[in-house]
């Protein structure tokens, strides 16, 4: 054992050296990981905990990665050290690599959250911020990714012709495909013509109605009014006729219809839909002052269509926005109801009429 110890002495204190580095290293890491952690979380409580602990556990592992190469190195010869030199530079170089590239885009996360916060709390349009987030971490990660293939001599040439400028495009156009591609740029037109923004009530079908709660680099999110979540692509956001409540004026002319029996009164029915929509707390003033001079009706009523069984009776009634003209219609809609069967005015139904044949006799 002493004849052992004595001709690898050197070797083993070299081997002791890189231990004692690998321990120093790892502990020095879970003290900077949790002092990052404490100040985080006192200066920013919101922001995600997840960077901070994925670059605690990147370092650790190149530590040890780096330990094993150096006791390799130790007994290895001379002919084998080049390569272990060569995959010691490589580790370090996409440990580094990995370590700058979550950094920055945490960093820069955190700032577009707090510019887009800070236009919140102003009343202004966070909605380019929060896109120009998505482009710009995303931009990160992928120059990221290709300094890291900058390390293997096979896939360096493509990571030069990226970085180069106008090689992004012909990457991205190459490996992408034209659905993700025009994603892409609908989402860039939404942004920079902004027919919607975040927080506007859009329509856009019968059962796709909500406020838009993000706008991503692939879809736009809707939260519909059953609190629930709608991704819809930006190619279609961008191509389809939508509604958009909150564009320019908010209020809303909501058209109230019901179909009434040809044995009704017109007139009758006209008054009450009329009468019930203008003592309605929600309904809107939307005349001119001429027509308040000349006495016109806050909600104006007419007949618009004679069908098979029922005569259609129309009241337009406006109301500050279009939450409020959806639940004027609601409330008015019962209120008609119950004043048409107290004065008579029947609103139709389909009747039916069967035949019972007796085939006894035959």
């Amino acid at each position: 054992m002493t004849e052992f110890f004595e001709t690898y002495k050197s070797q083993l204190i070299s081997t002791t050296i890189v231990i004692s580095t690998v321990v120093i290293l790892y502990f020095i890491t879970n003290i900077i990981h949790k002092w990052l952690l404490n100040k985080e979380k006192k200066m920013f409580p919101s922001a995600p905990l997840r960077p901070v602990n994925i670059i605690k556990r990147i370092l650790n592992v190149l530590w040890l990665v780096l330990g094993l190469i150096a006791i390799a190195f130790i007994f290895v010869d001379s002919a084998k050290s080049e390569t272990l030199i060569h995959t010691f530079k490589l580790a370090s170089y996409l440990g580094l690599v990995a370590v700058i590239t979550i950094v920055a885009a945490s960093v820069v996360n955190m700032w577009f959250k707090y510019k887009i916060q800070e236009k919140i709390d102003l009343h202004y349009d966070p909605t380019s911020f929060k896109f120009l987030r998505y482009v710009a971490v995303f931009t990160i990660c992928f120059v990221g990714v290709l300094f890291g293939l900058l390390a293997f001599p096979s896939l360096k040439g493509v990571a030069q012709t990226a970085l180069g400028g106008a090689g992004v495009i012909a990457l991205i156009a190459g490996v992408a495909s034209q659905e993700a591609l025009s994603n892409l740029v609908g989402g860039v037109f939404i942004i920079s013509f902004k027919p919607f923004k975040i927080g506007d009530t859009v329509k856009v079908t019968d059962t796709m109605v909500g406020t838009v709660t993000d706008i991503t680099l692939r879809h736009t999110i809707i939260r519909n009014y059953e609190n629930k979540m709608i991704v819809i692509p930006n190619a279609i956001m961008n191509k389809e006729k939508l509604i958009n409540y909150d564009l320019g004026e908010l209020k809303c002319c909501e058209r109230i219809e019901i179909g009434i029996s040809y044995d009704s009164d017109i007139e009758l029915a006209k008054k009450i839909m009329r009468e019930e929509c203008e003592n309605h707390p929600l309904i809107l003033d939307n005349r001119t002052e001429l027509e308040k001079k000349d006495g016109l009706p806050v909600v104006k009523t007419a007949l618009t269509q004679l069908n098979d069984s029922s005569m259609t009776i129309r009241a337009w009634s406006w109301a500050r926005n279009y939450s409020d003209s959806f639940a004027l219609k609601c409330d008015v809609l019962e209120s008609i109801k119950k004043r048409f069967d107290n004065e008579g005015i029947e609103i139709p139904f389909p009747y039916r009429t069967i035949v019972m044949k007796d085939n006894q006799g035959k």
